[in-house]
This record gives structure tokens, sequence and C-alpha cells, in this order.
């Protein structure tokens, strides 16, 4: 009895020692630090929940929705830290969620993080109304097919050439996976050291990249958590990346999202800041029209009219309709 009972513990001794073998000739899983790759096929996987594997193309960026969702689980579960994100208006500033993702990694178009409170997103996971209730009807995932990317470079001692730094930009953003296809304009100024980059989801680019998935891998670079594997302490932030001979490091990243349709916020759920440029906006709209007012009264009463002849009128008719 004793001898089975050896030479079954030798057995999983023996299978133990074989898959951590295997686990360990398996190659890292680069563009996801978090995935792991085990078994003769070394499939590679990420927790999504306890009980929940994902598996994961590591020639790929992880789709942002199981990023965010492990993200999630790992702080449920202690594991690792997490800083806070910077708030700034009109970005994602509701922080992480738990989200729920579709088979193929895109967002539902509703999301409750597990509560009774519930709003819509659009694909790239941000709220785009006020939240509600279970009852919120999302009947659609609005596409967010245009990304402003705000960067700021630390100063450096070196002049920047405009053109340099485009095919610098262009280089960083290829290491996200991002097509040259899909950056529109590179704009920078020099005197606020701002670059300004547009990326749009180009139907005529032929590329498996997600910008929203690439967006979020450039913010936790630039904060210092890089979701990369092969260095878990890269920072594009302290780091920087290389610009003619040096060295260029960011100390602002702003991600803006444009939908191809307008967001239903309400003004109740307008953060204090936003109402205030609206009333600003309001007010000046008021001034406006009574400076008009009184400019018209004036000329009412000098009899100063201006009438357009006939021919001149079809004319402006002409250009509005073809503009």
């Amino acid at each position: 009895m004793r001898v089975v009972s050896f030479l079954a513990l030798a057995l999983c001794s023996l299978a133990a020692w074989a898959q951590a073998d295997e686990d360990e000739v398996c190659p890292l899983c680069l563009t996801n630090q978090y995935a792991k790759c085990s078994g003769s096929e070394c499939e590679c996987t990420m927790k999504l929940a306890q009980d929940l594997k994902q598996p994961v193309n590591c020639t790929l960026l992880t789709r942002k929705c199981w990023m965010m969702k492990n993200e999630m689980y790992r702080k449920k579960n202690n594991i690792g830290t997490r800083r806070k994100p910077t708030e700034h208006a009109m970005l994602d500033n509701d922080g992480i969620y738990d989200p729920d993702c579709k088979n193929n990694g895109d967002f539902h178009a509703k999301q409750c993080n597990g509560t009774d409170t519930c709003w819509c997103v659009n694909s790239a996971g941000v709220r785009r109304t006020d939240k509600g209730d279970k009852g919120i009807m999302c009947p659609e995932l609005v596409k967010t097919f245009w990304f402003q990317v705000q960067l700021r470079h630390k100063p450096i001692n070196k002049a920047i050439s405009e053109d340099k730094l485009k095919d610098t930009i262009e280089k960083m953003f290829a290491d996200y996976k991002v097509d040259k296809g899909y950056i529109e304009k590179i704009e920078y100024f020099k005197d606020d050291r701002y670059i300004y980059v547009d990326l749009k989801q180009n139907r005529t680019v032929d590329s498996p990249t997600d910008l929203a998935t690439a967006a979020y891998y450039l913010e936790k670079d630039i904060k210092g958590n890089s979701l990369f594997s092969f260095n878990y302490n890269r920072s594009v932030q302290d780091d920087g990346i290389p610009y003619d001979g040096t060295k260029l490091a960011f100390d602002e990243a702003y991600v803006y999202y444009i939908d191809s349709k307008n967001p239903e916020f309400s003004m109740k759920g307008m953060t204090p800041g936003i109402i205030a440029v609206v009333v600003v906006v309001c007010l000046a709209v008021v001034a406006g029209l009574i400076v008009l007012f009184f400019a018209r009264r004036k000329a009412a009463k000098s009899h100063i009219y201006q009438k357009a002849e006939g021919r001149e009128l079809d004319e402006i008719q002409k250009q509005q309709l073809t503009t």
C-alpha cells in the first residue's frame, strides 16, 4: 500500500515538474503582462473573474474591455496596485469600472457595473448618457470614430524639428499597432510643448487595430502603468521615446472621444465646469442679440436700409446651396 502511495506521489510530482517545465519554455505575452502562457500549445489567457479566463492573441493589443475587466479583478483581489486616474473635463472621468464585454471584446452598449445603476457607453467604453436605473435603453453601441490625443512633452535641451517630431510620433504610435493611415494630422505648438494627434478609424485601412485599445495602452504608458511585458517598469512619462539622439518624455496625456452621434447628457448630469461654459455661451448669445436689436433700431430711426438686388440675392442663395 505504501509502495502504491509512493508511486502515486512520484507520478504527481513528475507531472507537476513537467507542467512547470512547459510553463518555463512558453514565451511571455509581449503585448499583455497580465496574460499567462502555459501548456504544450503555450495558450495565453488572462483572468477576467475568479472562474473566467479569456484567451488572448499576443501579436495584438488585448481589447480595452477585457483589460478593464482584468484590472477590476486584480483590484478586487488586491493583486497589484493602480494609480489614481487623472480627472479632466470631457474625458473618461468616471474612472475604472467592471465592464460587461461581448465575446469579441467589444463593450455592451449598456453597462451597470454590477449594480442597479446603469448607463450607455460608446465603442470606447466611455459613458455617453446620464446614469439611470436598469430600465435605461441603449439601443446601439455608438461608434467612436475619432480620437484626439493631446500630449505635452517635457523640456529638452534641443530645438524641436517639426518634421522629425512627426516621424517620431508616427513611430511611437506604430508601437501601439496604429497604422499610419489612421493618423490624420499631427500638430505641434512649441511654446506650450503640446502635440495634438488626430486619429480616425479609416475604413480604407486594412488593420485589426482598435483605436480605443491603442489609446488606452498609450495612456497607461504615459502614466507609468505599462501593459506591455517586455519591460514591466517601462514608462514613457519618465523614460521617454527616442528623438534625434536624445529622449522625448511626456508629463501629460489626454484622450478625447468623438462619437458618430452626439452624447445624450442632460443639464443635470453636467459637471459645474461644463454648466459654467454653457451659461457663458448663453450670456454671450443674449448680449449679441441685445446689440443686434439696438443696432437695427438705430438703423430704422435713421431710415438707412440696404437691399440686395434680385440677381445678387440669387447668387447668394446658390452659394448657400453649394456649401
